[in-house]
Formats: structure tokens, C-alpha cells, sequence
């Protein structure tokens, strides 16, 4: 980046902080609000107001504190007091999650300039640092002077973090129309097809060496393909496809959305974790109880991903244009009312974190109680998707909805210093001095979910009748 393009950047970043330094509200204000709104009388302009201010808030605390203005990039270690406090090493996902993040809210925002310009600048550090220039593909973690970190003395490459690259790029394009960042997306796509995807059974294997050369065994113990990476392959793609819809990407799109629907998901309405090459499911379910004490891990039933996979397949289905998809539909319905039924807090609110079914338990048995912060805000969005399309459904998933805004402001916004905490401070009251940013935490999920459910809710007036 020479010294014009620097000097721009910097501008672009001080005006967006005076911007939303006054534009903005603080969250106590939001919840000094909602303490005199009782859940069940909460109106859809309400909530859509409390959002947006929680929102602005959000996006004003992350820029321009998180950008490396020396090295490039964001940075990811920050504190509960939004100090930067940490190694700073940088992991494709993070960076290019915030990338699609402002390109996001720059489109929320009617093409802002500003939130552009820093996706723009997140975008040159995937491109000069993140991308593998010998070798393509993007590097999973990298120093914070963009230098590859090795992992056990080795180079991995993920098919999680390439997904999430494409995602970030293919958002900012659609932003921006700066070509060159559409074709560094189809760049990876087409590293993606060539060196992780299974062309024998389908699907991509997780883990590659720098060259490309995918583990078709799994590595370090894990198997080969999990849902957590094919579900945002899924995303990525969607994505891409926005604006790139070519006939090879529809018809990966489309068979990712089949094996994640139809194998991925059982019948219960939610996702085995870990498969084999040819979709043999990985699993200690019907061993011993000491094997499967020891193997809980591999049969980890994540409610929170549950009810963001019910999100992201709609989402899916109806950027490929599918009609009446009722199998799709039927299974993302099933995916949250096993949630509900299974994981929910029926005292506060909240979704658990995880779950656990042995032998022929009828129910999920609950060995994660905490909540972190982003199942919660991926329930909010899918719970609100769900009370559009089934109104009248006897689960009432708008009360539903309510209630998990209620428990968010309460249990997981930080009235003092601002941002969301790890987890909900009613499991976790030390999560009060969590950091706000980590390699694994930045605000790829709360904007997300506050944008969608912003817009849905003034896309038509929503109110809870009892």
C-alpha cells in the first residue's frame, strides 16, 4: 500500500470514528430502555431501535481501535476494556471475517463509504500477506508482520479458513466492484476444487499441507470432514454466488446444501459432527461409557450451530432459487425446535452449548451449560427467521425471540465498557473480564445478526400477541 492509498485509509478510518462517536448510543442506554419493556408487550420497532443502537455501538468500539495501521490487517487481541492486549497474531478467519463484516454494514448503511474503505484495507492484507503466493490457497495464521506460523512444524491450510476468505471477498466486490478482489474469490474457489474437494464422495476435506495436498486420513486425530467447515464452504459459496453465479459454483453450492441437509443432519434435527472420506459418521455414541466419557468430543451435539445451519441452508435455497423447497424448510424447522426443545434455558433464556445423546436417549442429556455469545445472537436471527415463516406455529417463536433479546441485554452486553461478553454472565459471571477480541472472537455474528433481524423486523411489523 503506497503512502496515498495509507493516507486515505487513515483518513477514511478517523471520520468513521467521529461518525459513529456521536451517532451512536451506549448500551446502558439500551438497557435502562428495556427495563421498562416487559418481554411479552415488546413491539418489532421497539427491538429494531434497541439494534440499531447496540449496532452503531458495536461497529464504533471495533474501528478504528482494530486496525493495524503499521502492519496491515486487524488486530485480534483486545481486552474486556477494549485495550489492545495480546500477541496479535492474525488467522484468516478473523481478518477476513471482519472484511465481510464492513462490507456488510457498508451495504446496511446504503454503500457506506467509510465501513468500504476499511473492508478495502482488510482486503489488501488477504491479498499481500494471507494469500500463499508459491503455493496459493490462504495461510490459516500468520505473525502479526504477516509471517506464516507453522503448526507442530508445518504449514496447515484449512478449507474453514478459505471459505471464510471468499466470504470476505466476495462480499467486498459486491460492495465495492473492485474486480480484482472477485477474482482472488475465484482464485480460491478454484484452489479449493482442485486440492479439497473429494471428487470421489463429495464434500472437502478440512486439512492440506502448504502444497495443497489434502489429509484424506483426518489429522492429529481428527477425521477428514466435519460439519463446521462444510457449513460455511455453504456460506461462502452462497456468497460468491451473488456475484458470481456461474453454473459450476450452483451446482457445488447445490450439493453442499444437499449433504449438509441430508447427510450431515439426522433425524432428531441435528448435526453429527465428524465423518470418514465416504461419510461413514465418526463416532463413540454405542461404546462403553469410559470410551465414551473420553470421546465426548466426537459426538458433541453444538445447538448453536444447529441453529445457524437452519439459517444458512435457507439462505442457500433461496439464493440458488429453489421453489418451494419444502424439504429444506422442513429440516431447518427441525433443526431449531430440536434446539428449543433440547437446549433451551427454559428459566432465562439462552441457548446451552452443548448436548450429548447415548444409546437410545430420547433427549439430549446438557454437558455444556455455558453460552457464548455467538450461538446466542445466531438464535435471535434464526428464531426471528422462524416466527416469519411460521406465525401461528405452536412454539410462538417470536416470544421466543423476546425473551433471547431480553436474556442478550442482560446476560451479555457489557453495560460498562461495551461489546458482548464470551458467554452469558449467568453461567459465567467471570466472563465479565473476557476478552472482547481473540483470533476466535470478533463481530462477525452480532453484526450479522443484528442487520438481519433490523431489517426483517421493519420489513413488516411484528408483535407478540399472548
Amino acid at each position: 500500500m503506497n503512502a496515498s492509498e495509507r493516507k486515505r485509509t487513515l483518513t477514511f478510518i478517523t471520520t468513521f470514528f467521529i461518525f459513529f462517536f456521536f451517532c451512536s448510543c451506549s448500551t446502558e442506554d439500551v438497557v435502562k430502555t428495556e427495563k421498562q419493556l416487559p418481554v411479552l408487550k415488546m413491539d418489532g420497532d421497539t427491538i429494531a431501535i434497541e439494534m440499531e443502537q447496540v449496532l452503531k455501538s458495536e461497529l464504533a468500539l471495533w474501528y478504528p481501535l482494530s486496525l493495524d495501521t503499521s502492519y496491515g490487517g486487524f488486530f485480534s487481541d483486545i481486552n474486556y476494556k477494549w485495550e489492545l492486549d495480546g500477541q496479535q497474531k492474525k488467522m484468516i478467519v478473523t481478518q477476513a471475517r471482519h472484511v465481510w463484516s464492513t462490507a456488510n454494514a457498508a451495504m446496511f448503511y446504503q454503500k457506506d463509504n467509510l465501513l468500504r474503505g476499511i473492508a478495502g484495507y482488510g482486503v489488501e492484507f488477504l491479498k499481500h500477506k494471507m494469500w500463499d503466493q508459491k503455493y496459493g490457497g490462504f495461510y490459516d495464521l500468520v505473525d502479526r508482520y504477516g509471517e506464516p506460523l507453522t503448526e507442530n512444524g508445518k504449514i496447515i491450510k484449512k478449507a474453514y479458513g478459505n471459505a471464510f476468505a471468499i466470504y470476505g471477498l466476495a462480499a467486498y466486490s459486491k460492495i465495492s466492484g473492485d474486480t480484482s478482489a472477485l477474482l482472488l474469490a475465484q482464485e480460491a474457489f478454484h484452489w479449493l476444487e482442485e486440492h479439497s474437494y473429494d471428487a470421489k464422495h463429495g464434500g472437502y476435506f478440512q486439512f492440506l499441507s502448504r502444497e495443497g495436498i489434502p489429509f484424506t486420513g483426518g489429522y492429529e486425530g481428527i477425521p477428514p470432514k466435519d460439519y463446521n467447515s462444510m457449513i460455511h464452504l455453504l456460506e461462502c459459496f452462497t456468497e460468491l454466488y451473488k456475484v458470481w453465479p456461474v453454473q459450476e459454483l450452483k451446482e457445488r453450492l447445490y450439493s453442499m446444501l444437499q449433504v449438509i441437509r441430508d447427510t450431515f443432519t439426522t433425524d432428531k434435527g441435528y448435526m453429527l459432527l465428524y465423518f470418514s472420506s465416504d461419510w461413514t459418521p465418526f463416532s463413540f455414541r454405542d461404546s462403553s461409557f469410559v470410551v465414551r466419557e473420553k470421546n465426548h468430543p466426537f459426538d458433541y451435539v453444538s445447538f448453536g450451530h444447529d441453529v445457524e445451519t437452519a439459517y444458512l441452508m435457507l439462505e442457500a435455497s433461496e439464493t440458488l432459487g429453489l421453489k418451494n423447497d419444502t424439504t429444506t424448510l422442513s429440516i431447518a424447522k427441525k433443526m431449531v425446535d430440536h434446539v428449543l426443545a433440547n437446549g433451551w434455558d427454559q428459566n432465562r433464556g439462552g441457548i446451552y452449548d452443548g448436548g450429548f445423546y447415548s444409546g437410545n436417549d430420547q433427549k439430549a442429556s446438557i454437558v455444556r451449560n455455558t453460552k457464548e455469545w455467538w450461538a446466542q445472537v445466531e438464535a435471535l436471527n434464526s428464531l426471528l427467521m422462524m416466527s416469519d415463516l411460521f406465525p401461528h406455529d405452536r412454539q410462538d417463536y417470536y416470544k421466543k425471540f423476546c425473551i433471547q433479546w431480553e436474556y442478550c441485554k442482560k446476560y451479555l452486553i457489557d453495560n460498562e465498557y461495551g461489546g458482548w461478553y464470551w458467554g452469558g454472565v449467568d453461567i459465567v459471571p467471570e466472563n465479565r473480564y473476557s476478552s472482547k477480541g481473540s483470533i476466535w472472537k470478533g463481530n462477525y455474528h452480532t453484526s450479522r445478526a443484528l442487520i438481519n433481524c433490523i431489517k426483517r423486523l421493519k420489513s413488516k411489523s411484528i408483535n407478540y400477541v399472548q
